[in-house]
């Protein structure tokens, strides 16, 4: 049998939950319930482990949204043109647009730390 929760009254007393009773009469404010569970601190590591799970269900939506678009399409870059799947013309796309944005959020990067290093 699971022990019961403990609850700390707003007075500082401890307590076990009662019959429930509503309206302002008969619940003064010294009786209103707050939990004392403890509560378990974030790591980076269960940041880390939610941020794995995010990026593995992207891939999955991603793996299904690129079977769902195989159809070809007539792509033009800079006077040629190709006959490529749907889906991996935009995947090239977004590679490229996430590449540019590397860079220049790695340059930004490198003009703040010259700006620190020099004394702001």
């Amino acid at each position: 049998m699971a022990a019961p929760h403990v609850y700390r009254t707003t007075n500082g007393q401890l307590s076990t939950p009662g019959p429930l009773r509503t309206g302002p009469e008969t619940t003064p404010r010294s009786r209103r319930w707050t939990s004392t569970v403890p509560r378990t601190p974030r790591t980076r590591a269960g940041a880390t482990w939610v941020g794995i799970c995010l990026a593995a269900l992207l891939l999955v939506a991603l793996i299904v949204f690129m079977f769902q678009n195989t159809q070809p399409v007539l792509v033009s870059f800079l006077g040629t043109q190709a006959t490529v799947p749907l889906a991996l013309a935009l995947l090239v796309a977004g590679v490229g647009v996430g590449v540019i944005a590397l860079v220049v959020g790695t340059v930004r990067i490198g003009q703040l730390r010259r700006r620190l290093a020099h004394g702001g």
